[in-house]
């Protein structure tokens, strides 16, 4: 049986009770530090005022060879540790997508959902 494909999640909605333990998720940010020695990088992204950080776990991507100040788009699983509140990414695919229109591939996601819930949920449909 194939696993279930992965959902398109914000950056902001990582660390969040939407995204279960495990859940295979896509996101995206720009790379702003690369830890090696712990196979470990950070993505962030603003959403309004705010800068959110996913912490991803490069180890299934490497080598990699990272450019700081870079957009990324991953794939992978989501790891919640026990207490720490803040999720992890488990990257499979890390791309870097230099760029890329953020504001676009927002709104390209969030037309996404709403094909999807509309494509689930039809019209008078209860």
């Amino acid at each position: 049986m194939l696993p279930s494909p992965a959902v398109f999640q914000f950056p902001w909605e990582i660390n969040t009770d939407l995204v279960k333990d495990g859940a295979s998720v896509r996101t995206f940010g720009r790379l702003t530090s690369y830890l090696p020695e712990e196979s470990r990088a950070v993505l962030t992204s603003h959403h309004g005022s705010v800068q959110h950080q996913v912490s991803v776990q490069t180890a299934f991507v490497e080598p990699f060879h990272p450019i700081i100040g870079a957009q990324y788009i991953t794939l992978g699983e989501i790891d919640k540790a026990e207490g720490c509140g803040e999720a992890t990414l488990r990257a499979r695919v890390l791309n870097c997508v230099d760029g890329v229109n953020a504001a676009l591939l927002q709104k390209a996601i969030n037309q996404q959902r709403d094909f999807f819930k509309e494509r689930d949920n039809p019209a008078g449909a209860q």
